[in-house]
């Protein structure tokens, strides 16, 4: 019995075990890679699945409106100036913002790239024409109905101490152009805020102190104008172009210097930068001659003081400047540089008033050689923050241009000139450009702010008399008698931000 007792169990056990096997058998699960979170550098990082590199994702939507502005720098040229039907009075912009950081710990150190892309829908502006005898054109300057515009502000990598690509200046302060604005055309500091091409090396020495040294590409935002002045026209002097543009093509990357002190209290720079300048020809052809190149030169320093005893977070920061044949390190990327500003009049016989202005590196006759331009100048602005979802700021920005004694008898002694000012009437291409603002931001939930800001924007020119205005369908201005008087004029702008 107990023989037969244990056979049978024996048999259930087996065939038990059997139908387990078969049925509950484990399957080798093919793995998973969860996203993880990566310390090294700070919140918002996480690991690549499968790697040791981390990414990090971020970026803004944005909403803007501007009145009696285009794309944030003040109506001070153009059509956008004439003061007529042909002024768009208000603008808009929408962009979304997108940038990458990816970051690898290697031997050498950390390995980094980085790229920030916009894609962006502007009103743009208009070119009016009046309709004349003949007929006229109205043309439209910006995106497409349903279009948009794909900009690219930084790409680079960083590796060892180098940076590679295109990245914001090494000459730029932290703040580049916007020590306490939204508004763009601020003087007084070299700043670019799109980036440049460049091959750098950066030595950190510890402490929040470190030194740049740079090669940087200048043909997109460091150079303004090369003037050859025996090609100006009555129409392009009262339009602030002082004669044809005479690049030639580059021979030589601006080389920058930059030594920084980063720590708690606040931040100092010195910024130093060489700038071959290298015209074309004095004629159409090759056989017309050209003058030698000319190395300008600029430096600026720069200031920012934090914990200010007026308020938690309360900034002031501030930057002067001096170029010598270098004006873009002044004038920065998206300042003007030919001013022609109309106004009112009270002189007797005067159709209006004008104020015209224009900037260069260098300006030349046929047959002579190049005369720098000096500029120099400067931009602050004081931040305070009155709680966690309110401040409030003041800026202000200044640039001077001068031209040497045999510049302004290139460009005051031309038949352009001369058939342009009146009897009586002064020349003197010198100027300063003034811009004063304020801007207010409500913070009502973490990264979303909505901001308004005012400014005047004011040029001081140093003609004086009137001109004989030659007319233009630009800027529906006719033939007449035009004071020459300073200008000035007022931005408005309200922006919306979402960042994430």
């Amino acid at each position: 019995m107990k023989l037969t007792k244990s056979v049978i169990l024996s048999s259930v056990a087996m065939l038990t075990g059997a139908g387990a096997q078969a049925a509950d058998l484990p399957v080798k699960a093919k793995p998973v890679e969860y996203v993880k979170i990566c310390s090294l550098y700070g919140a918002g990082f996480y690991y690549i699945p499968g790697s040791d590199t981390c990414i990090k994702l971020g970026g803004y939507v944005r909403a803007d409106f501007t009145a009696h502005a285009f794309d944030f720098t003040a109506y001070n040229s153009g059509s956008a100036a004439a003061n007529n039907r042909l002024t768009n009075y208000f603008g808009a912009r929408s962009r979304v913002d997108l940038n990458i950081d990816s970051r690898t710990a290697t031997e050498y150190g950390t390995l980094r790239t980085f790229a920030d892309v916009v894609y962006t829908w502007t009103t743009g502006s208009t070119t009016g024409a009046g309709a004349g005898p003949t007929g006229g054109a109205t043309t439209y300057s910006g995106d497409a109905l349903a279009g948009g515009s794909l900009g690219v502000y930084t790409a680079f990598i960083q590796f060892a101490g180098f940076t590679l690509g295109h990245a914001i200046s090494q000459f730029s302060a932290p703040w580049t152009n916007y020590p306490a604005n939204l508004f763009d055309g601020l003087p007084g500091g070299g700043g670019t805020v799109v980036g440049v091409n460049q091959f750098s090396y950066t030595a950190d020495f510890g402490q929040g102190l470190s030194l740049s040294l740079s090669a940087q590409d200048p043909t997109l935002n460091y150079q303004t104008n090369l003037w050859n002045v025996s090609a100006a026209t009555s129409a392009g002097v009262a339009g602030g172009a002082y004669g044809a543009s005479d690049f030639g093509g580059t021979r030589a990357p601006d080389l920058v210097a930059m030594f920084r002190v980063d720590q708690a209290w606040g931040l100092f720079q010195a910024s130093f930068a060489a700038h071959d300048n290298h015209a074309g020809y004095y004629g159409q052809y090759e056989t017309s001659g050209y003058p030698a190149d000319k190395w300008g030169w600029a430096g600026q320093l720069a200031l920012s003081i934090k914990n200010l005893p007026t308020g938690p977070g309360d900034t002031i920061n501030i930057q002067g400047v001096y170029t010598n044949g270098a004006s873009r390190y002044n004038f920065q990327e998206f300042t003007s540089t030919s001013y022609s500003m109309f106004g009112g009049t009270g002189l007797a016989g005067a159709y209006g008033s004008i104020g015209f202005a224009g900037l260069s590196d260098a300006v030349f006759v046929a047959g002579s050689g190049m005369e720098l331009t000096t500029t120099y100048g400067m931009n602050a602005g004081y931040t305070h923050n009155w709680n966690p979802n309110w401040n409030t700021s003041l800026y202000g920005g200044w640039g001077a241009v001068r031209y040497n004694g045999t510049a302004k008898s290139y460009i005051c002694g031309g038949a352009a000139m001369g058939a342009l000012l009146t009897a009586g009437s002064i020349c003197n291409p010198d100027f300063d450009l003034w811009v004063v603002g304020t801007k207010a931001t409500w913070t009502p939930v973490n990264k979303f702010a909505i901001s308004g800001e005012v400014n005047y924007e004011r040029l001081n020119q140093n003609y004086s008399g009137s001109i004989v205005y030659p007319g233009s369908a630009a800027t529906a201005k006719p033939p007449a008698i035009y004071q020459v008087k300073d200008q000035g004029t007022v931005s408005f702008t309200v922006r919306a931000l979402r960042a994430f």
